[in-house]
């Protein structure tokens, strides 16, 4: 799968939802339970992140839920995505990108969401043939101050902002014509997954799937 091809699909994924839930699952009890509670709240696309040492267990379980389409991110090294792909992630999400990274996803058929912050990282992956990309860290690296303005000289590249994005600040990004979605946390709150409240994020969710798109 050619860069190009991985953007089409990539571009496809961001386009189900306005906000991709970015989710950090330390107990494999939530996994199944959270995926369907989101997906019934209109947020199909789901990010795993590979930070804790359920996660992969938990692609595999969030993956047979009717409605989902989970992916996998911190993605780092080639390893992470072979190890993604077999879990039955559809798609993958990095904070930034490397070669080795690329061409892995390349050899899996992932399709990779891959992250840049500067002009020349936005520049260097369009070369490549990755016209969406992730915008990481968000917030951080300038928000949606920064899209505005790199959107003019840079208008073939569309973007999934991550980081520090919260239900207030989502409209300034969603509103910019080179945003495809979000990527945000706060439709999946830690005291709400502990407390099992699966309905507290299913609102939520609902929520975050009416914000609309420019």
């Amino acid at each position: 799968m050619t860069p190009a091809q991985q953007s089409v699909e990539a571009a496809r994924i961001c386009r189900l939802a306005p906000v991709v839930p970015v989710l950090v699952i330390d107990d494999m009890a939530h996994a199944k339970p959270l995926a369907e509670a989101l997906v019934a709240g209109g947020l199909p696309a789901l990010e795993v992140t590979l930070r804790t040492p359920v996660a992969l267990d938990a692609i595999r379980a969030m993956a047979e839920v009717p409605g989902g389409v989970v992916g996998a991110g911190t993605l780092l090294t080639p390893a992470d995505v072979k190890a993604a792909k077999a879990a039955g992630a559809t798609f993958g999400v990095s904070p930034g990108a490397t070669d080795r990274l690329i061409a892995a996803c390349e050899d899996e058929g992932l399709p990779l969401l891959p992250g840049a912050a500067t002009a020349s990282e936005i520049m260097a992956l369009l070369e490549k043939g990755y016209t969406v990309q992730k915008f990481f860290p968000a917030e951080q690296a300038g928000g949606s101050a920064y899209l505005k303005s790199i959107g003019s000289p840079i208008p073939q590249v569309k973007f999934c902002p991550t980081g520090g994005i919260s239900l207030k600040i989502a409209p300034d990004y969603l509103g910019l014509k080179n945003i495809l979605c979000v990527g945000g946390s706060w439709v999946a709150p830690k005291d709400a997954m502990a407390k099992g409240d699966w309905a507290a994020i299913t609102t939520l969710a609902r929520e975050a799937a009416a914000l609309p798109r420019g």
